[in-house]
């Protein structure tokens, strides 16, 4: 039986690809900070799956929490097959008017977290020659967006995803950067971000996401974007020049930091 380890488990794309994995058999480990929601989505899995999920409440901005998944996945008695960073988070407000207590926060969740829980089941995968690791990143990080953390975050889990990934060839290992567009979750409505103007065919459906990211997965690919559109998007980001594509983007885009 294959166990995958899912962080931000209980909302959004972490909830899609707990769903589906437990749909293909996998057994689960959910991290949330969350503790019900947590017990309440291990339970919906065992009930509707029959999948032993094991929960694991965790603030992965705090450092002891975070060296609690890190042990989890570094159990060679207990192998994670499947590692999916998924916990992150946006904000809105220019950089400058933004507490700088949230901007650590948020580099802590998108980049700190996802580099050690990397480290920490990387070795473990190469001793057993397989195993896949899923970094959300998001398409975001392809473009110099006015709010810049967010995106330079994301930038980050890209480029360490690609890299990794090249490093881990013929390893067994598999490690991919998913980079999606604005999808239909509680990211926005978190991040206070206004999105009614948002048109509908750049909106993305998480268990639509997840399908295309386990397809890409499977299919070696290190990248993965999700939907045609930002496939469009992120190509024809690449012919514009550096100057008008900032310019677009961020007359375009909501502003987040």
């Amino acid at each position: 039986m294959s166990t995958a380890l899912v962080t931000g488990a209980t909302a959004g794309i972490g909830r899609a690809f707990a769903r589906r994995l437990a749909a293909e058999g996998y057994d689960l480990v959910l991290v949330a900070r969350d503790s019900e929601r947590l017990a309440s989505l291990a339970e919906y899995l065992g009930d509707r799956y029959g999948t032993v999920a094991e929960r694991l409440p965790a603030d992965l901005t705090r450092d002891e929490e975070l060296a609690e998944v890190e042990r989890r996945l570094g159990d060679a008695t207990r192998p994670i097959d499947l590692l999916v960073n998924n916990a992150g988070f946006g904000t809105s407000g220019a950089f400058w008017d933004t507490d700088p207590e949230t901007l650590r926060q948020q580099v802590d969740l998108n980049v700190t977290a996802v580099l050690r829980l990397t480290r920490a089941v990387v070795p473990v995968m190469r001793d057993f020659g397989r195993g896949d690791v899923i970094n959300l990143s998001s398409v975001a990080g392809f473009f110099a967006m006015s709010g810049s953390t967010y995106s330079a975050t994301k930038a980050y889990v890209t480029t360490f995803s690609e890299g990794l990934s090249a490093a881990l060839a013929d390893t067994g290992v598999r490690v991919m950067a998913l980079c999606p567009g604005f999808t239909r979750t509680e990211f926005h409505q978190r991040a206070q971000l206004e999105m009614s103007s948002l048109p509908k065919a750049f909106w993305l459906d998480a268990d639509t996401l997840v399908h295309e990211a386990l397809r890409d997965l499977r299919r070696g690919r290190t990248v993965s974007i999700p939907g045609a559109q930002y496939k469009a998007v992120v190509a024809l980001g690449k012919l514009i020049p550096n100057r008008l594509q900032r310019f677009v983007v961020s007359h375009a885009a909501p502003g987040r930091t």
